[in-house]
């Protein structure tokens, strides 16, 4: 959920409505549906297609619409509201299926055009539903732990007290540089490991503390795709790892909507 895209939406009167795109399954019990509540409020409804099913929202176009939607987008006020609720349809629905969350922001024009759209790319979308299927995406995220590195000794030698700073300087730089590498390989190490035992494995940038809240510096943000089968053995490994690598602290959540497999590297998005 880290993109925003909208199929434009021509100008329209603001009686109009237009299509939010929360997600697309293989099936669903439209009885299921009820009591969930999908952007601006609205309830949620499936539209069918070239045997899939889209889980859309109908929105205003006064606040939806092409216009709109790009100075909404620029809010991040409105940008978080509207996050949150469509990560709570999607996440209601990978609770029971398989499911290819849209992108945030995707609407059409009506459900004619979504029907065509889900013809369209049929293949894709089936495919990555397969892929999905009994499957779920899982992070762990590795911080750096204070005092985990190398300690800085006060360096011996004669030249006085500037002398005296400078080779005091010197040693905690090599020192800050040393733990940085210790956490680095760490990092590595317990990121391929999980790899190893998941279906798919994805490393993204780490968060900048400012957004991650955390007193210290992140330095792996994995996503893993595991079997469900399988999670309990994930999160014993997970358990197991941060044993090992004390110089790191771990979090382990999920279990998510698989945001990070939507689409492999390199490839087209499965939705937009």
């Amino acid at each position: 959920m880290n993109s925003t895209t909208a199929e434009p939406v021509p100008v329209a009167p603001a009686t109009g409505t237009g299509v939010w795109l929360h997600a697309v399954v293989a099936d669903v019990d439209p009885a299921s549906l009820a009591g969930i509540a999908g952007i601006a409020g609205a309830p949620v409804r499936a539209v069918a297609g070239a045997g899939l099913v889209a889980v859309v929202a109908d929105v205003p176009l006064t606040e939806y619409g092409e216009e709109a939607l790009r100075r909404n987008l620029e809010d991040l006020g409105w940008l978080e509201r509207a996050a949150r609720a469509h990560h709570a349809v999607v996440d209601a629905l990978a609770r029971t299926v398989a499911v290819v969350p849209a992108r945030l922001a995707t609407v059409h024009h009506d459900d004619d055009r979504v029907a065509r759209v889900l013809a369209e790319r049929h293949d894709t979308l089936a495919d990555t539903l397969g892929r999905l299927t009994d499957r779920e995406e899982w992070g762990v995220k590795g911080y750096v732990v204070p005092g985990a590195t190398p300690r800085v000794e006060e360096p011996a030698g004669g030249g006085g007290a500037g002398a005296a700073y400078l080779r005091r300087r010197r040693a905690q730089l090599t020192a800050r540089e040393e733990g940085q590498r210790i956490a680095a390989d760490a990092a590595a190490t317990v990121h391929t490991a999980l790899a190893g035992h998941a279906v798919a494995a994805r490393r993204h940038a780490p968060q900048d503390r400012r957004l991650s809240g955390a007193a210290t510096a992140m330095v792996l943000n994995g996503a893993y795709l595991v079997e469900r089968a399988r999670v309990d053995a994930f999160a014993t490994l997970a358990r197991e790892l941060a044993e090992r690598h004390p110089e790191l602290r771990f979090e382990l959540t999920g279990p998510w909507p698989p945001y990070s497999f939507v689409a492999e590297p390199g490839a087209e998005p499965a939705w937009e």
